[in-house]
């Protein structure tokens, strides 16, 4: 098999999951297009920990961690297998650059993992497991911890980020959030980065790009897209997956690097579909 390509996803708000607006159909053809993986890794913000762990369950559940949303969410589940060889496989590469990372025989697919890949792979019938975010990071580390995954892109593994392109919770649980500009403006800023393979800059974004912190006041969903561009190594440039933005200040664009044909012609697909 030839080299995975990594993806960075906006999971958006659980809603997402019935939902599926632009992006759902854009993710879903981009996931016929690609080869097909051994195995899903996601690393999600809504599993966090002091150190790296890595969900090596047969069976992961499917986790409800969100509250106070329509109950048909409640009732939804994602019955992938997991792949304990490959999990097993990212404890060992992160041990050998440098992180402490640990096995996890529990872990499920939270919201950030299962709601996406509704829509990549709906049949649910490519493995999946979950690594969490380390909790100290800043972007460098987070490209770092990227780097580390890299490698397993060569053994099967479609390395996917999900996280938010934009992420104002307070103004998604306020119902302020109805000024697009700034969201587009952001999300503008970090498309010409990613596009030109622009590596400094988008490390740079969350001093750099404007209306930065506003579109996020914290930045872990935001890290998730750093991983993504750092398992890509030398391969930063990367194809942008338009998603529109809901709620007024969800930007649900996706980013692939790597495999811009296949990703093209996903694009082309999943536009005659709308």
């Amino acid at each position: 098999m030839s080299r995975l390509p990594s993806l960075f996803v906006s999971h958006g708000a659980p809603t997402f999951a019935l939902e599926p607006g632009l992006a759902g159909p854009r993710l879903t053809a981009l996931g016929r297009s690609l080869p097909r993986p051994e195995s899903v890794l996601v690393v999600s913000p809504h599993w966090m920990t002091p150190t790296p762990r890595v969900g090596t369950t047969a069976l992961p559940t499917t986790i409800h961690d969100f509250g106070g949303f329509d109950p048909a969410l409640y009732q939804l589940s994602y019955p992938a297998r997991g792949h304990a060889v490959l999990a097993q496989r990212t404890v060992e590469r992160l041990t050998e650059a440098g992180w402490s990372a640990q096995a996890d025989e529990r872990r499920g697919l939270d919201h950030g993992a299962w709601v996406p890949l509704m829509h990549l792979y709906p049949a649910a019938d490519v493995p999946a497991f979950q690594v969490s975010l380390p909790a100290r990071l800043d972007a460098q580390r987070a490209w770092a911890f990227g780097q580390a995954l890299g490698p397993l892109a060569d053994e099967g593994v479609l390395i996917v980020g999900s996280g938010s392109l934009t992420h104002n919770l307070y103004e998604f649980r306020s119902g302020h959030g109805q000024d697009e500009a700034y969201v587009a403006a952001f999300a503008a800023w970090v498309h010409e980065a990613v596009e030109q393979g622009d590596t400094a800059r988008l490390l740079r974004t969350l001093d750099d790009a404007p209306e930065a912190r506003r579109a996020h006041p914290t930045p872990e969903h935001f890290w998730p897209l750093l991983v993504a561009a750092g398992a890509a190594g030398d391969r930063v440039h990367a194809t942008v997956i338009e998603g529109g933005i809901v709620h007024g200040m969800l930007a649900m664009d996706s980013y692939a690097f790597g495999s811009v044909g296949a990703v093209n012609r996903a694009e082309d697909e999943a536009c005659t579909a709308i």
